[in-house]
């Protein structure tokens, strides 16, 4: 038998108040419950701008999630900064050995590498695509097809850029850029207290301040540690009066290979890509495991002590959603090598539709980068008429570097003989 419904009286007042309530002055666990999202973020922005003493990274919701993980982080592995989270791989051209890369800014600049390219890359890359564009439609038009159904590629080829650390930049090195996102930690954190310095004038209400400017000061106090530097630039220095060169590349298939040299002045990438964390016994002060652990607490502390403000409630939420954004904005913006203390220099580009020729004409203009690129995007080998013409060009290079070697000898020695 089917249950009789009774008529009862729907209540559209009770939910539509009790919302209204809510809204108009929200509930001070509010605030809290979300100053424990978004704690990756806030790792990310860290990773972003940290490595000097001054680390604007704007107080958030998600900073008493990140404080909590970061103890364990210091404590139990031993680090501060996050992996990498673009794939790549360097290769030492000297010795060809390639690897992985576990460096967080080699990452970035990896990843944002078409955002700072500039424009002869661009270019190069340009003329690469509509070459194969061109060369699709000749060959549907071969084959009795539509030339106008061809789509422009998106990807074609290889293009080979060569830049170089550059020495007139020496401040730059190993040192975080005051770039747009630096200054949008100074601009956003001005903002924040402005916006809580808003309660405390109209209503007297001097809680909002109080806890906005501790949250600064703990943010502020988290980036300054050294720790980051040494984590960030984890690598040796490339000593004077010696030459390395190195390779940055998505792998095979990749649109783009970077060749980055140094000249007695730089860093050593294939040190710098194995990351601190994969270091056999990685360095960190217990001075800094300490602070980070009384840090933590201080979070939490100041997590229980918002949960008291009852009142203007919006204007805390209204500072940490600003600066959330700025977190979000830090963490995904792209940026350029001197901004992660990288300072480099465009030397030369070089591009083709067709893989392997642009590996040769890379052996031709900077000898055994080509041999380099050969062992990642051909990982199968090249064929045997491939192999002679890449050998040809090694075996021209080395015999070019050994006469002018032998004539700058027989320069030094009339030199000599001039003087006796």
């Amino acid at each position: 038998m089917a249950p009789i419904l009774e008529n009862r009286a729907i209540d559209l007042n009770g939910a539509s108040a009790a919302f209204r309530s809510t809204w108009s002055s929200p509930s001070n666990y509010a605030f809290t419950i979300l100053l424990l999202v978004g704690g990756d973020v806030v790792s990310m922005a860290l990773a972003q701008l940290a490595g000097g003493r001054l680390t604007p990274v704007a107080f958030s919701f998600g900073w008493v999630s990140y404080a909590t993980n970061a103890i364990n982080s210091a404590v139990g592995e031993n680090k501060l900064m996050r992996p990498a989270d673009t794939p790549c791989t360097v290769i030492n051209v000297d010795n060809k050995q390639s690897r992985g890369n576990g460096s967080w800014i080699l990452g970035r600049v990896m990843r944002d590498f078409e955002y700072w390219m500039g424009r002869p890359v661009r270019d190069k890359v340009g003329e690469v695509k509509k070459s194969k564009f061109e060369f699709d439609k000749d060959q549907a038009q071969k084959h009795g097809k539509d030339p106008s159904a061809v789509e422009y590629p998106a990807h074609a080829g290889l293009v080979v850029s060569f830049w170089k650390f550059d020495p007139g930049k020496k401040d730059q090195l190993r040192k975080p850029g005051r770039d747009l996102l630096f200054w949008s930690g100074i601009a956003i954190t001005i903002i924040q207290l402005g916006v809580a310095a808003i309660p405390f004038g109209v209503y007297g209400n001097w809680g909002v301040f109080l806890v906005t400017a501790a949250g600064i000061i703990l943010c502020f106090i988290t980036g300054f540690w050294k720790q980051w530097g040494r984590e960030k630039w984890a690598c040796r220095q490339l000593p004077a009066g010696k030459k390395r060169t190195f390779i940055m590349t998505r792998g095979n298939g990749a649109q783009h290979a970077i060749v980055i040299e140094g000249d007695g002045f730089g860093l050593n990438l294939e040190d710098l890509c194995t990351g601190f964390d994969n270091l056999d016994e990685p360095a960190i002060p217990v001075s800094t495991r300490f602070a980070m652990i009384i840090l933590g607490v201080l979070w939490v502390a100041l997590l229980i002590t918002s949960s008291a403000l009852t009142d203007q409630s919006w204007f805390l939420i209204a500072v940490g959603l600003i600066g959330m954004l700025q977190n979000i904005f830090v963490a995904a913006w792209s940026r350029t090598p001197d901004a992660f203390g990288l300072p480099l220099k465009f030397q030369a580009v070089i591009g083709s539709p067709k893989v392997f020729t642009a590996i040769t004409e890379s052996e031709k203009a900077y000898p055994k980068v080509g041999r380099a690129l050969v062992g990642i995007f051909f990982p199968g080998g090249i064929y045997p008429k491939e192999e002679e013409e890449l050998a040809a060009i090694e075996a021209e290079a080395k015999a070019k570097k050994s006469s002018e070697k032998a004539a700058a000898d027989n320069g030094v020695k009339d030199a000599n003989i001039g003087l006796h």
